[in-house]
This record gives C-alpha cells, sequence and structure tokens, in this order.
C-alpha cells in the first residue's frame, strides 16, 4: 500500500506544478533565472496570432483537465476507484500536461515532458495498471 500511496502522492504533486502557470511571474533578478511557468512569450502563441487573454484561457483548461485526470489517477492507484479508469485518466492528463508544456515551452519544463512520456509508456505500451483488477460483471 505504501507504494501505492507514494505513486499516488507523485501524480498529485505533478499534476499541482503546474498550477504556478496560473501564478503571478515573479520579479526579474539581475543573476536570476527567467520564470519558466509563464504563459506569455510563446513562440506557439505569437506565431498563431492568438491574444495574452486566450492563451490564458487555453493555459486554464490544460491545467484544470491535468489536475483532474491525474487526481483520478491517485484515486485509482490507493484502490478507491476502479482500475479501469486507470489508463483513460492517465492518458488524458498526461496528454494534457504534455499540451500545456509544449505550448508554453521553456527548456526547465523538459522532465514535466519526461514524466508525462514515461506515464504514457507505462499505461499503454506497457499496459501496466496501479489499482486491483476490475471485478468481472
Amino acid at each position: 500500500m505504501f507504494i501505492r500511496l507514494l505513486l499516488a502522492g507523485f501524480l498529485v504533486a505533478h499534476a499541482a506544478i503546474h498550477v504556478a502557470f496560473l501564478t503571478p511571474v515573479p520579479p526579474a533578478t539581475a543573476s536570476g533565472p527567467s520564470w519558466p511557468f509563464s504563459t506569455s512569450g510563446s513562440w506557439v502563441v505569437t506565431r498563431l496570432g492568438i491574444e495574452p487573454d486566450t492563451a490564458r484561457v487555453l493555459a486554464l483548461a490544460l491545467i484544470a483537465l491535468t489536475c483532474a485526470r491525474f487526481g483520478l489517477a491517485a484515486l485509482v492507484a490507493v484502490g478507491v476507484l476502479a482500475s479501469g479508469m486507470w489508463v483513460p485518466a492517465l492518458v488524458v492528463g498526461s496528454v494534457a500536461s504534455l499540451g500545456l508544456l509544449v505550448v508554453f515551452f521553456h527548456p526547465w519544463l523538459v522532465l514535466g515532458m519526461a514524466i508525462d512520456l514515461a506515464l504514457l509508456w507505462v499505461s499503454l505500451a506497457m499496459d501496466w495498471s496501479a489499482g486491483p483488477p476490475t471485478p468481472a460483471l
């Protein structure tokens, strides 16, 4: 059960870090790095001519989807929900997260992209499930 709780905590933490895109950008310092969680300055958004407010709404939708789906996957991991929800929750959460990280790309976000790709791989390619099997009807 400890491993399942650890996995659930990891999924919730991975989802929660996406909320940083909604926080105000801290003031820049002379020697400090740029803030990686920004919805402005995205080359995709700029190239497509998307207004900043529209980009923020897109980010909000992707963040909400990411958090909701990883939250569902965490509930499957601890056995609250049936294991049949594992793959759909994990796939949708990972794809939404990847979409957010690609559209608002910053080099520091590569780790999050790698996490999403690894989650997709273990759930789709390896057919791994975190919860107990769903009982047959």
